[in-house]
């Protein structure tokens, strides 16, 4: 009888394994219970909306216009990096949005769910929006409809569009290199600043731009080179790092966002999409375009290069400068392009159509410079082991990445300027900006036209730059005039502000240059010629 007592309980035992192995396969998984989305009948459905009282991962709206935003976060645990990453969470998710900073009378956005496939990220674009206006919006997630919290209160200002003259503002940012920052904050114990992130994001907030613009080079896939990373999960944990800190979370909930790309949040420096070194183009491109609200979720042939008018005193150019260049090994020549034949003819028809008084060409490389003519002849030893280095040029150690290098594709950017000149946009108040270089600096083009660079974000990222006449440089002869450029070494970023006409004069256009810190380093006016 004990004998037989034994097999039943093992009998028993082995029904209860069996049961719970069958219970484990069909309920949750371990990644999150939710499978499908709940069915909307509405696409904006009215909403109470919760208390704030959980907070994920890189909350931010962007690319808004006059009627439509991208609002976007990343389901995560608890928003917090653990080791080297910020885990996901998978869920439900939908935002709620209203005129009301309380979020009365708000509607909601159809469910989707942040799975593992999409990096848990909740994307979602917003239409119908009033132009002018200042909206309010808060994340919904749980893992269920029953089990809802709310995320912080995010707020964005659609486009005022044509017809209306306000005053505007905005920054423009490059260099987020977070291994640079995080080496000068160690040498300098800054500990305070390795828990809250780069400075100069509060500096921004201080100053209430109506949007922040990154040209590229938001995270540095190549730094520390010897740990690069170049597989999806490695390029995602990068963008994860940089979204978790206190300071993006506070600037992104009051500053809405466009981004471009460059080479280190691509492939690795002075990338081309061409070439057998990983990550791929394929991969940088996607994970971009991921990570960063830039297209709608779906978009089926996707499009990084466009242009807003903000209203009838400025409009922005947003340009492409990886994905359809020719490779920077193609001997230089004037078939040779970094913006690809149907970028060109947009951007030229376009800025033909504006009628926008300041017009602001925002390039994540730069068209007038000077730059450095060869890699490796400025930054030091460790300059590579920082900011990576450009795979697939072997030994050449000329500069080939952008339009003021003889080797790459200056022959494109002259072209540009003499077809600007032959247009009159020299009376027609264009300017431009670019990222990439890790100085500030002001230069003028022998035809008259004038550039920003904005310089690194961060002072860990940022040098010294070569000057018209350098040997060393992209302008030998000394043919370009520079107005400015920093006589020392500090992360920072650049501020435009475009204000409207006073009683005779006409409408007026600042270039501000401003240290991490927001200690205003040069500034400019710059009057509208008509």
């Amino acid at each position: 009888m004990r004998h037989q007592g034994s097999r039943k309980r093992k009998a028993k035992l082995a029904i209860i394994f069996l049961i719970l192995v069958v219970s484990a396969s069909c309920g949750p998984q371990s990644d999150g219970a939710v499978r499908e989305a709940p069915p909307d009948v509405l696409d904006y459905t009215p909403v109470d909306v919760p208390k704030p009282t959980a907070h994920w991962q890189g909350e931010m709206a962007g690319e808004v216009t006059e009627d439509s935003v991208i609002l976007q976060a990343r389901l995560t645990l608890n928003g917090q990096v653990r080791g080297s990453d910020v885990e996901g969470r998978v869920g439900l998710g939908a935002f709620a949005l209203s005129t009301n900073e309380d979020l009365r009378d708000a509607l909601r956005t159809r469910w989707v769910i942040g799975s593992p496939e999409g990096d848990y990220i909740v994307k979602t674009q917003v239409t119908g929006l009033e132009p002018g206006t200042r909206y309010y919006y808060r994340l919904l997630s749980g893992p269920d409809v029953g089990s809802l919290e709310a995320g912080p209160t995010g707020t964005f200002r659609t486009l005022d569009g044509k017809g209306v003259t306000r005053e505007v503002s905005f920054v423009v940012v490059t260099g987020m290199n977070t291994f640079a920052f995080q080496a000068l904050a160690l040498k300098n114990l800054a500990f305070d600043d390795l828990r809250l992130g780069f400075p100069a994001l509060s500096a921004i907030a201080s100053h209430q731009p109506d949007f922040f613009v990154s040209t590229g080079d938001s995270v540095y896939y190549d730094s520390p080179f010897i740990r690069r990373a170049a597989t999806r999960e490695s390029m995602r944990a990068k963008w994860h790092r940089q979204f978790a800190t206190p300071r993006f979370a506070e600037l992104f909930q009051r500053t809405p966002t466009y981004w471009q790309k460059d080479d280190h949040d691509f492939r690795y420096d002075d990338a081309d999409p061409y070439g057998e070194f990983e990550p791929s183009a394929e991969l940088g491109a996607a994970i971009f375009l991921e990570q960063v609200p830039v297209v709608p979720p779906g978009e089926e042939e996707p499009l990084t290069y466009r242009t807003h008018q903000i209203n009838d005193l400025v409009q922005i150019w947003l340009l492409e400068v990886r994905d359809h260049r020719n490779a920077n090994t193609t001997p230089p020549g004037p078939d040779k392009t970094i913006w690809g034949p149907e970028q060109r003819a947009w951007l030229q028809r376009t800025l033909l159509e504006s009628d926008a008084t300041f017009k602001i060409l925002i390039s994540p490389t730069a068209l007038v410079g000077p730059d450095d003519s060869m890699k490796g002849g400025q930054g030091g030893l460790l300059a590579p082991y920082f900011g990576g280095r450009a795979l697939g040029q072997g030994d050449d150690k000329h500069k080939r990445d952008n339009h003021t290098n003889t080797h790459g594709f200056r022959d494109e950017g002259e072209a540009f300027f003499a077809w600007l000149t032959e247009n009159e946009f020299l009376d027609n108040n264009l300017y431009l900006v670019c990222g990439d270089k890790h100085w500030q600096y002001h230069s003028m083009h022998p035809s008259g036209f004038e550039e920003f660079s904005v310089g690194a974000l961060v002072d860990g990222n940022a040098r010294l730059g070569p000057h018209p006449g350098d040997d060393m440089s992209t302008d030998p002869d000394g043919l370009i005039s520079q107005l400015y450029s920093q006589e020392e070494s500090s992360g920072g970023f650049l501020q435009i502000t475009v204000r409207p006409p006073r009683e005779s004069d006409t409408a007026l256009a600042e270039f501000a240059f401003f240290d991490e810190h927001g200690k205003l380093l040069y500034n400019v006016q710059r009057w509208a010629h008509r």
